[in-house]
């Protein structure tokens, strides 16, 4: 068996296990696991509505168009009487139970009843619709594992690390207060709605698969997978839970004063551990919404053949990313500092992942190497480093800002940049 086959097998095997494991911590600490929010999908009120959606637009890649369409009938069929149960009954509005449904049984039907290139495809689509969903699941318990395995938060020193960057959190605070509520309306839709971008963007790369392409060696979906695994692991090791919470009227009585947006606190020249409460998350660190935002950003400059990408989309990028950056420091969520450290995370992943063609040479042992090299540094400077950093804001500031700025320059130069390749350089990356 190919080895690719065999980490596909053991990742398969894999998935169960976790989520039932994930389900017994969730049972003995007495909150919903992913067993039981998969459970609500198919008979109960889904917990989101535009998740199980985005998971059957992904898996609808593989089928023909008149498969499709039949698919997305039976869902939206099934989630008009859903949510019509739910109404009779006196409960709210959701929808999200046809497409769960539906995505199951595409499976169950492509595995029993179709072969080939058809059962393939099909497979591989709705492997990558079901992974989507799943991984919201096991997001949704890692914040919970946050709130228990942190007791503690370092705000205080992250507080003083981001000075340096001129305090943007409580600057954008302002001026969303400004804008009003309809530029705010859009900015949160944006920020909760990132699946939907990512699913534009994901369809348009495979867009040719269920026509007898082949499935690019690269695009969108891969990327998010690798930085939902990768990037909360940091949550644990760098507990923080953001502005509004720590300095905000949303700390539950524990925060340190209601200062944001209108006054940036004091400067604290002795930062310690604050204790927090059982119920925020600890997700500030690195900006996972950053993360994922740069790389629909990045997936959008070029198609999957090395091509422009078309203007339209190439605009879709740029918004989102724009919109989500504004959202997470206007919003309070996050600190500026947060948000170099999700652009140098994506920035390293995405290095791991590109080209998978050209192989694992100098060019990219490099760039990953000093992209996780430099998340290190900015971790470690914002936890032993703080005080200096806000006591002379302009040389620590220019210095994250250096550091993040030669990660994306070497990175344009390797994957974007015009360059020539010589013809020994496949041969070299694979030996």
């Amino acid at each position: 068996m190919p080895p690719t086959r065999v980490w596909v097998a053991a990742g398969v095997a894999a998935v169960p296990v976790l989520l039932i494991a994930l389900q017994i911590v969730a049972v003995r600490e007495d909150f919903q696991g992913p067993l039981g929010s998969l459970w609500q999908d198919y008979v109960g009120t889904p917990k989101s509505m535009s998740v199980p959606w985005a998971g059957l637009v992904l898996a609808l890649v593989g089928l023909p168009m008149k498969r499709r369409i039949v698919a997305l009938s039976a869902a939206a069929g099934i989630d008009l009487v859903w949510a019509g149960i739910r109404l009779l009954a006196g409960e709210s509005f959701a929808i999200g139970n046809g497409p769960v449904i539906v995505l199951t049984g595409l499976a169950v039907f492509a595995w029993l009843r179709w072969d080939g290139t058809e059962r393939r495809n099909a497979l591989h689509a709705a492997a990558l619709g079901a992974l989507l969903i799943l991984a919201t699941k096991v997001g949704d318990v890692w914040l919970h594992v946050t709130i228990m395995s942190r007791p503690t938060v370092l705000d205080e020193y992250v507080l003083l690390a981001d000075h340096a960057l001129g305090d943007p959190s409580w600057v954008m605070g302002r001026v969303l207060d400004v804008l009003g509520p309809v530029v705010y309306g859009v900015l949160h839709w944006v920020y909760i709605e990132l699946p939907v971008a990512a699913i534009v963007v994901a369809v348009w790369q495979l867009r040719r698969v269920a026509s007898g392409g082949r499935w690019p060696s690269h695009y969108l979906v891969r990327t998010f997978l690798v930085l939902g695994l990768v990037g909360p692991i940091v949550y644990v090791i760098f507990p923080v839970v953001g502005p509004m919470f720590a300095f905000g009227s949303d700390g539950h009585g524990l925060q340190l004063g209601n200062y944001w947006p209108s006054v940036v606190p004091p400067l604290e020249r002795n930062p310690m551990p604050m204790p927090f409460d059982t119920a925020t998350p600890r997700n500030c660190m690195p900006s996972m919404h950053t993360a994922w935002a740069l790389s629909v950003f990045l997936h959008t400059r070029r198609d999957t053949d090395g091509g422009p990408a078309p203007r339209a989309l190439r605009w879709l990028g740029a918004f989102w990313l724009l919109a989500t950056l504004t959202a997470t420091l206007g919003f309070g969520y996050h600190y500026g500092v947060d948000l170099v450290a999700g652009a140098v995370l994506c920035l390293t992943v995405e290095s791991a992942l590109r080209d998978p063609e050209r192989g694992w040479g100098w060019f990219r042992i490099r760039l990953v190497a000093g992209g996780v090299a430099v998340l290190a540094i900015l971790l470690l400077s914002y936890r032993y480093l703080s005080v200096w950093m806000a006591e002379y804001p302009v040389p620590a500031g220019t210095v994250v800002l250096a550091l993040l700025a030669g990660l994306a320059a070497a990175f344009h130069a390797t994957w974007f940049a015009p360059h020539r390749r010589t013809t020994r350089e496949p041969e070299l990356a694979t030996h």
